[in-house]
């Protein structure tokens, strides 16, 4: 079951679906869309950016565009998918938005657990959107925006309200959500500390002393980016080490060669003979 939204003045898409919709992600590939996965009665097995997970019974895991991702199994799957033009052109940097805490606030992939109060109201939820889905007017986009926000905001709620540190220390966590986003839009390009503190109107001497609380490195966060970049451009792309290490803002690949080994105890060229030898 696929049910689609385009808006053709727009350009936007949203798709509710079931797992038939992962179908294609059985290879790896860049998942395109900001997506749920919601395992709604049993678990699912899955790969994103190259890491197993087993997504237990009863969770919502979310990704963003440009994570790999591979579909292994699982079943009773309800999958929403959409993109910027549906839903982040309107909310652009709202904690629910497309730039809000379920998509940067962490560095790691977050996943919601759903009690059986929240089952209930995520599934009669679910019922709604497909009965929009089937309502064409012309206030069906209205109706399914809305929709989204709605789900985005009980799946903030229940991210912050599951978590004590979210909870005691939201200013400190919108200071790392605004420091992740600066990072994806220019990791490219910028890769000193001191530029990300001075767009924060911070020190990097803050910014550390900020992070450290929740065991994190603000040069660690970039350097993390950097890498999984490489490993994605290694993976799916033909590019060299040298083209990558370039694309990624460094002048001389020797750079980024030894920035990777040290992340990942291997040159990028071992990296990718490697993966493809277990492939």
């Amino acid at each position: 079951m696929i049910k689609e939204f385009k808006e053709f003045s727009t350009g936007a898409i949203l798709n509710v679906a079931d797992e038939s919709i992962l179908q294609p992600f059985k290879t790896t590939q860049p998942i395109g869309l900001f997506t749920f996965i919601w395992t709604r009665k049993s678990k699912a097995l899955i790969e994103v950016d190259g890491i197993p997970f087993t997504l237990e019974a009863n969770k919502i895991l979310a990704l963003t565009p440009v994570q790999n991702f591979k579909f292994i199994e699982g079943e009773d799957l309800a999958v929403y998918q959409f993109n910027r033009e549906f839903y982040c052109i309107k909310d652009h940097d709202q904690e629910v938005g497309c730039a809000g805490l379920i998509f940067f606030g962490h560095d790691f992939i977050p996943i919601i657990n759903l009690s059986e109060e929240e089952q209930t109201k995520f599934n009669l939820l679910h019922s709604v959107f497909l009965d929009e889905l089937d309502t064409k007017d012309n206030i069906q986009a209205e109706m399914l925006r809305m929709l989204m926000a709605r789900f985005m905001i009980k799946a903030t709620r229940i991210l912050k309200n599951n978590s004590d540190a979210l909870k005691s220390q939201e200013s400190k966590i919108d200071l790392l959500r605004h420091f992740n986003l600066l990072v994806e839009s220019h990791f490219r390009q910028e890769h000193s500390v001191a530029f990300y503190a001075d767009k924060l109107f911070k020190s990097p001497k803050t910014l550390s002393n900020t992070f450290a609380k929740f065991n994190k490195s603000p040069l660690k966060i970039i350097h993390n980016r950097i890498v999984l970049e490489t490993k994605r451009q290694l993976l799916y792309t033909d590019k060299s080490a040298k083209e990558i290490a370039y694309g990624i803002g460094f002048d001389d690949a020797s750079h980024l060669s030894r920035l990777f080994k040290k992340h990942t105890s291997l040159s990028p060229s071992q990296f990718q003979k490697q993966h493809k030898t277990n492939n």
